[in-house]
């Protein structure tokens, strides 16, 4: 349902664009990651992965199932709320996993909460959290890089700039563009892990900045214990899959 709203309610507020490295079908429960600068670019990534047939479960901030009309859509979804910073917060990798090894693919955001930038342009992708690679170690999955440009020119800045934003997008139709890139394996070890796929999503991600002729921004510094967005915490653990 949210997949199909993104793609169904996306075009009417600008022109989206999706390149891919591959036409090559995805795994069985692939993971799927995005860089995260925009309240907005869930609703680019979606759309896009519906376009080619990916219609993931998305690991997002458990504040967003309080929100009228989306928390009932999230829910009926089976997407997964991440409770940061309490101890709940492992709930969410755990949840990650099942749906990975029952075969859904999954979207992940591992920034771990938005950029402070205010205008319009869009930045690298910031360091990421260790969830990721976590989640990856216990279940085997591929990663699949994810980037995204554009959302920033729908929504970013102070909530009174980003209703201004949406608000007048219908009018100014920005463009937005998502590339997704060759399916990558993690090498073992978390550290290893979390910088090939911070690589992989920083490729994409100029691939996508490109696309549109943004300038390649450098990433903001990632500000400690900053409000998150969609994404996960990096301290949480999951158990490792069965071998038998």
């Amino acid at each position: 349902m949210l997949s199909r709203a993104a793609s169904v309610l996306l075009p009417l507020f600008g022109r989206l664009t999706v390149t891919r490295d591959t036409g090559e079908p995805f795994a069985a429960g692939s993971v799927f990651v995005a860089n995260h600068d925009s309240m907005a670019d869930p609703a680019l990534v979606l759309a896009a992965l519906r376009g080619v047939g990916v219609t993931p479960v998305v690991m997002a901030t458990a504040g967003l199932w309080r929100v009228p009309v989306l928390g009932r859509a999230l829910k009926r979804g089976g997407h997964i709320p991440v409770h940061r910073r309490t101890a709940r917060a492992a709930d969410a990798l755990e949840a990650a996993a099942r749906a990975v090894r029952s075969g859904r693919h999954v979207l992940i955001y591992a920034e771990g909460g938005l950029p402070p930038g205010k205008d319009a342009v869009c930045a690298a992708p910031r360091p990421f959290r260790t969830g990721l690679a976590r989640l990856v170690a216990a279940t085997g999955a591929e990663v699949v890089p994810v980037g995204q440009a554009g959302a920033r020119r729908l929504a970013s800045g102070s909530a009174a700039k980003q209703l201004a934003g949406v608000l007048t997008a219908p009018v100014r139709r920005p463009r937005f563009h998502v590339h997704i890139g060759r399916h990558v394996s993690l090498p073992p070890g978390t550290s290893a892990g979390t910088a090939a796929a911070h690589a992989a999503v920083g490729a994409a991600w100029r691939q996508a900045a490109g696309a549109l002729g943004e300038p390649a921004r450098p990433a903001a510094p990632a500000a400690p214990g900053a409000p998150g967005g969609h994404a996960m915490s990096g301290s949480v653990s999951v158990r490792p899959a069965s071998r038998s």
